[in-house]
C-alpha cells in the first residue's frame, strides 16, 4: 500500500514538472508572437490617432515616458512624438479616465501641434455592455466625437456631457462612462498644449516594456 502511494505521488511529480515545463516552453515560443501582434495593434491604433499623412517617422519607436496627474494615474504614460520631414508635427498620448463606472478607462489622444484632437480611441475598458461599451469603436463611433475638437480657455466649459451643459452626447441609461471619457480627453489635451516643447526634447525611453 505504502509502496503504491509512492509510486502515485512520484508519477505525479513527473507529471506536475512535465506540464509546467510545457507551459514554460509554450510561453518562450509564442512570447515574440504575442508581442509582435501587441505591436502591429498598437500601430494600427496609432495610424487611427495620427494618420499617414501627418507623419513619416515610426511612431511606435518615438516613444517617451511621462508622469502627470493630469493624465489620471501616478504611472508613466507613453507618448509618441510625431514628425514630418523632421519637424514636430502631432502627439499621441495615453491617458487613464479612473472614474468610469466599471473601473478604469485606457484612452489614446492624438493631437497636432496647433491643439487639435486628430483622433481619440479607447484602448481597454471594463465598462457594462450594451451602455458603456458605446465608447469602443467596435460598437458605435461616439469616440470620434472629439475628432476636429481644441480645448480652449474659450470653450473648456463645454468639455461635458449634455446632461452636464457640455456638448458631448450621454448614452442613455449610462452617463458616468461619457462623462468619465471626456473629462481625460479633455485633461490629456490640456496637458499637450502645455508641454509640447518639453515632451519633443525627452529622450525616446519607452523601451516596449509600459504597460
Amino acid at each position: 500500500m505504502l509502496n503504491a502511494i509512492k509510486k502515485n505521488g512520484l508519477t505525479l511529480a513527473i507529471f506536475a514538472c512535465a506540464s509546467t515545463g510545457l507551459v514554460a516552453v509554450t510561453q518562450y515560443l509564442t512570447k515574440d508572437q504575442i508581442q509582435r501582434q501587441e505591436q502591429a495593434q498598437l500601430l494600427s491604433v496609432l495610424n487611427q490617432v495620427i494618420p499617414h499623412e501627418m507623419h513619416d517617422n515610426e511612431l511606435f519607436s518615438s516613444c517617451t515616458l511621462v508622469t502627470d496627474p493630469a493624465l489620471g494615474t501616478d504611472k508613466a504614460m507613453p507618448a509618441y512624438l510625431a514628425t514630418l520631414q523632421g519637424q514636430p508635427s502631432a502627439i499621441a498620448i495615453e491617458a487613464i479616465a479612473p472614474d468610469g463606472y466599471n473601473g478604469a478607462i485606457k484612452v489614446i489622444v492624438g493631437i497636432q501641434q496647433d491643439g487639435t484632437i486628430s483622433g481619440t480611441r479607447v484602448l481597454s475598458h471594463q465598462e457594462t455592455p450594451g451602455l458603456g461599451d458605446k465608447i469602443d469603436m467596435r460598437v458605435t463611433d461616439w469616440i470620434t466625437s472629439f475628432t476636429g475638437k481644441q480645448v480652449t480657455e474659450a470653450n473648456y466649459a463645454r468639455w461635458g456631457v449634455r446632461k452636464d451643459g457640455g456638448d458631448f452626447d450621454q448614452f442613455t441609461g449610462a452617463t458616468i462612462t461619457p462623462r468619465a471619457v471626456v473629462r481625460a480627453v479633455r485633461d490629456a489635451v490640456q496637458y499637450v498644449n502645455e508641454n509640447q516643447q518639453t515632451l519633443f526634447n525627452q529622450p525616446l525611453n519607452c523601451g516596449g516594456n509600459h504597460d
